[in-house]
């Protein structure tokens, strides 16, 4: 009889420690799975390191998507045959509630991706089209100097994982630095600011309640003002407040990251337009108008500059929410305007953070 060799027992061993460990995997993953109600889903929501370890840390309610915060109610957002194991992952229709838009002035950059796909004329964004190994980023293709910049972005697939943010950075954000770590990408260094689905507003690595989630269906706008240098959020076309100030001088591009697996975002607005007096006129109705309230429809206007402020400021006279939804007694305008000269009265918000500065420091800036 031949004797084993000492590397076929060698061997031996090894191939015995690893099916003991892929049993004991198997082992936690069924009992999470009948804990959370989960199927074979791979989920990335993990902040830290790389586990090594046999035992499998239980996974964290992040790996459940955020459902009841879309724009619309519209049927076409779930289907009833939904797999019932698969707790808030339904089969969702294309829904375009919202998209009116057809002229956009910018959308994302195929040059500057990190592990993400484009469609809908370079508009909508497929992150980590398999799996999920870390951090994907992209940026806007135009970048965003003097004037009013607006634009909206949509949740068009299941919201969960680690982090989705959107908001702004410069051309020294490295989209690629963390591809294989998951973390919150945009706000982590002092070149960007962005707004967490937790809810969270990150920036120079610290982070700050902000908002209440969103989900799929959501719809985030963001407004940059170069003239009066804030960034503003919106949520469902209703302002959320001001992010950050003393934002001029600075060039900005639109960004977004993703660590959720088959995730996806969609640009159905990107409009620009000058700081001229047009615009300032527009906003200061806005805060004038109730909410809910269209202002074209309201204002004996005729038709030739109806249809001018249609197209070129739509979105300022469109948008619900001259006032943040902090605080009914203690309202903030999200549109500011051109301070008037001499001193400003006393006792009224409505006048917004133009006339009181340093209150508007105080109830919403939130980084400077």
């Amino acid at each position: 009889m031949s004797r084993r060799s000492r590397n076929s027992r060698a061997w031996r061993y090894v191939w015995s420690d690893i099916r003991r460990d892929a049993d004991a995997r198997a082992l936690v993953l069924a009992s999470e799975g009948e804990d959370w109600n989960y199927g074979r889903l791979e989920f990335s929501d993990s902040d830290s390191e790389a586990d090594f370890s046999p035992v499998m840390v239980p996974p964290v309610p992040s790996a459940v998507p955020v459902t009841g915060e879309s724009y619309c109610r519209c049927d076409s957002q779930a289907e009833t045959s939904h797999n019932p194991r698969l707790r808030g992952f339904y089969l969702v229709k294309d829904c375009h509630c919202g998209e009116d838009d057809q002229e956009f002035d910018w959308v994302w950059d195929v040059g500057s991706r990190s592990t993400a796909l484009l469609s809908c004329d370079d508009r909508k964004v497929n992150f980590h089209s398999e799996y999920s190994c870390g951090t994907a980023a992209i940026r806007g293709s135009k970048e965003l100097v003097d004037g009013q910049h607006f634009w909206e972005i949509k949740m068009t697939s299941p919201v969960y994982g680690t982090d989705m943010m959107v908001g702004i950075g410069t051309s020294d954000v490295n989209l690629d630095k963390y591809r294989h770590t998951f973390c919150s990408l945009l706000g982590k260094d002092a070149n960007s600011w962005g707004l967490s689905y937790t809810g969270l507003l990150h920036h120079k690595g610290d982070k700050m309640n902000f908002s209440t989630r969103f989900g799929q269906g959501s719809i985030i706008g963001l407004h940059l003002d170069t003239w009066h240098g804030t960034l503003t959020f919106f949520k469902n076309r209703k302002c959320i407040g001001v992010a950050a100030t003393e934002l001029q001088n600075k060039r900005f591009y639109p960004m977004a990251c993703s660590t959720a697996a088959k995730s996806s975002m969609k640009v159905i607005r990107s409009c620009s337009a000058p700081t001229s007096l047009l615009y300032l006129c527009c906003a200061r109705l806005r805060q004038l108008l109730p909410d809910r309230m269209d202002t074209l429809d309201v204002l004996p206007l005729p038709p030739g500059l109806r249809h001018l402020l249609h197209h070129k400021l739509g979105w300022v006279l469109s948008l619900n929410g001259g006032f943040t939804e902090e605080s009914a007694d203690d309202p903030e305008p999200c549109f500011q305007v051109a301070p008037r000269a001499g001193p400003s009265s006393s006792g009224s918000d409505s006048e917004g953070c133009a006339s009181d500065p340093e209150a508007c420091r105080r109830k919403r800036c939130r980084w400077t």
